[in-house]
């Protein structure tokens, strides 16, 4: 069987639910990088994406001796190609997945390093729009900023009282519901900055904040840097003040506790194809913008902020520019606060207008994201 052949048994297996690896000259040339001919050939035994093997049971499938399986395995792992839990392995998606998970590690040599950040570059523009209008399948939901309920919040009298805000919407409930914390890198910016495309909002240290049994995941694992609750906590304000937007997983369940991205607009796997295509990846919080005309400047600050594109400045016409307004498109607006944050005169606040319940479990597949962990 030829070298191509194996690559593309193993492509197959990279899909769960929507998420699949697109047979693409891209695609074989990122194999090419994570994984040799033999280490390619092995993997072919495994099942699939989320389907966990034995070195022992991989062993009997592939003929070759159990110490040698083993090692490629564990070897494959610490590069963050394929996952380990426990004493068993595992395929990934190449996104989200193994791009996590490898940049995360980072344990390969900086060339191979840089060459599949580009790939992925191009990929994120090639695929990641097609992609998610086949799926419609939404990973994040915003979440509002720390102590967005004291300065920023408006509730709407027709929402449920009994429901105005609950803890999957802002990002200090998540806080406060957690005590084990790791921040670690942003792997979208950071292969921007391997690739010579730096992110003008934010370097990739303001990345993301880990929580619970994610972080634990990350601390057995040697990633990120452990943080105290204090420090977390001033640690999202450092990302608010840059202007990135709190994602946490669509999910009302554990999931949407476990993971904190802060993203922006031109590197972020979720909010890029929004703004760029209108191609949605990040579900709507249930908030939207409102402004006091008579408390805001125009100053623009709104307008510059906002990673969607979605307010714009509606100049006068009116002799005493009474109709001088800073106006959002609301069907671009995901409701993420980054505008009512950074609004320096206190004009915004965050209106909550719907009672979107999302899943209690955030599914990819048939698995969860606590599935593909534990």
């Amino acid at each position: 069987m030829s070298e191509l052949d194996y690559y593309e048994i193993v492509r197959q297996k990279l899909k769960i639910g929507p998420v699949y690896a697109p047979k693409h000259k891209l695609t074989f040339e990122l194999l090419k990088i994570f994984w040799n001919e033999e280490e390619v050939k092995l993997l072919s035994h495994f099942e699939g994406v989320g389907k966990l093997i034995s070195a022992r049971k991989l062993a009997k499938f592939a003929n070759l001796p159990k110490d040698q399986v083993k090692s490629t395995l564990n070897r494959l792992a610490s590069r963050g190609t394929i996952i380990k839990v426990g004493n068993q392995f595992g395929l990934l998606p190449l996104l989200p997945g193994i791009f996590e998970l490898y940049y995360s590690v980072y344990n390969d040599t900086k060339e191979k390093l840089v060459k599949a950040a580009k790939l992925y570059r191009k990929m994120f523009e090639k695929f990641l729009p097609q992609q998610l209008l086949q799926s419609k399948f939404a990973l994040f939901r915003p979440l509002l900023p720390y102590k967005a309920d004291e300065n920023l919040i408006k509730i709407d009298k027709t929402v449920d009282a009994q429901s105005q805000v609950l803890p999957y919407e802002l990002v200090e409930i998540l806080i406060n519901s957690n005590d084990l914390f790791v921040v670690k890198d942003c792997d979208c910016r950071k292969i921007g900055e391997l690739s010579g495309e730096l992110c003008s909002v934010a370097p990739a240290e303001l990345g993301c904040l880990i929580c619970g049994m994610a972080a634990q995941f990350l601390i057995d694992r040697g990633i990120g840097r452990q943080l105290t609750k204090e420090e977390a906590i001033e640690f999202l304000k450092e990302t608010e003040k840059a202007g990135l937007v709190h994602n946490a997983a669509n999910a009302s369940g554990p999931e949407s506790a476990m993971i904190i991205c802060n993203c922006c607009k031109c590197h972020c796997g979720t909010l890029y194809p929004f703004e760029k295509h209108r191609v949605r990846a990040v579900t709507p919080s249930n908030f939207l913008p409102r402004t006091d005309n008579e408390l805001c400047v125009k100053c623009e600050t709104c307008l510059k902020k906002c990673p969607m594109g979605a307010i714009y400045h509606q100049w006068p016409n009116e002799t005493d520019s009474s109709d001088e307004r800073m106006l959002v498109r609301e069907e671009f607006c995901i409701g993420c606060g980054v505008c009512a944050s950074a609004c320096p005169k206190n004009a915004i606040l965050m209106e909550k207008v719907r009672n979107v319940i999302p899943p209690r479990h955030l599914k990819i597949g048939d698995k969860s994201i606590l599935d593909l962990i534990t």
